[in-house]
């Protein structure tokens, strides 16, 4: 399964994150897959996309992160092309 984490950085201060992930890495347990990320320009937010089949894999990656000045926001999303193929014998042919 995919998940968008949303990441908010406290005071946007992206920085003790930044140090944490140069110094310990993402602190991914086995099974959690990073896919890629992205900022927002203000620093407010960070968005990962991840894939894992067991949920209790997120939670133990959140817990390493306790204390570090960010809060998490987890939901599971799927991919354009599989909501496609679901969609499509829905749609009416013209």
């Amino acid at each position: 399964m995919l998940f968008m984490i949303i990441e908010r950085f406290r005071d946007n201060d992206m920085i003790p994150v930044y140090q944490r992930v140069r110094d310990t890495g993402r602190m991914l347990p086995g099974g959690l897959k990073y896919i890629d990320s992205w900022v927002e320009p203000n620093f407010s937010r960070c968005f990962q996309l991840m894939e894992c089949d067991d949920l209790r894999l997120i939670q133990e990656w959140v817990l390493h992160w306790r204390g570090a000045g960010v809060t998490f926001e987890i939901v599971p999303v799927v991919t354009s092309a599989e909501t496609e193929a679901v969609v499509a014998p829905h749609i009416a042919k013209s």
